[in-house]
């Protein structure tokens, strides 16, 4: 199975030349836990809740005047649609992130995050488990 299923279209995006207050108000309002980070010129990166705690509360700095592209995430993961969720938990350990930015070639078209790897492969297992179950059956 790939992630296609998984992948969450209508993501959040914010200026970076916009507070992590306004980042943080964002998520808060959306229930989400990162933010895809835009200017003029397109995607710029992502902004997670582990910077907010990394970077800017765990240092003890204001968030009203802190800049998001001052603390983003600048290289965010990338995959395919085509991508399976074991490759992106293995892309995830190895680059020690919870989010996965999809492209289609150059066309962005989602997020995909640790939680819905973890349900694909949950989807995954439990079609495994039916079809060995009709095939002992039979």
């Amino acid at each position: 199975m790939t992630i296609a299923s998984k992948i969450v279209r209508r993501v959040a995006t914010i200026d970076e030349n916009k507070s992590v207050l306004d980042a943080a108000k964002l998520m808060t309002e959306e229930f989400i836990g990162s933010v895809v980070v835009t200017n003029a010129s397109g995607i710029r990166g992502l902004f997670t809740e582990r910077e907010l705690m990394m970077s800017v509360v765990g240092k003890g700095k204001d968030p009203e005047h802190v800049r998001i592209k001052d603390v983003m995430a600048c290289s965010p993961v990338k995959v395919g649609p085509d991508a399976t969720a074991s490759f992106c938990l293995d892309l995830m350990k190895q680059q020690r992130c919870r989010h996965l930015l999809v492209f289609d070639g150059e066309e962005f078209v989602g997020i995909v995050s640790l939680r819905d790897m973890v349900m694909l492969m949950m989807d995954e297992k439990e079609a495994l488990i039916q079809h060995l179950e009709r095939y002992i059956a039979s």
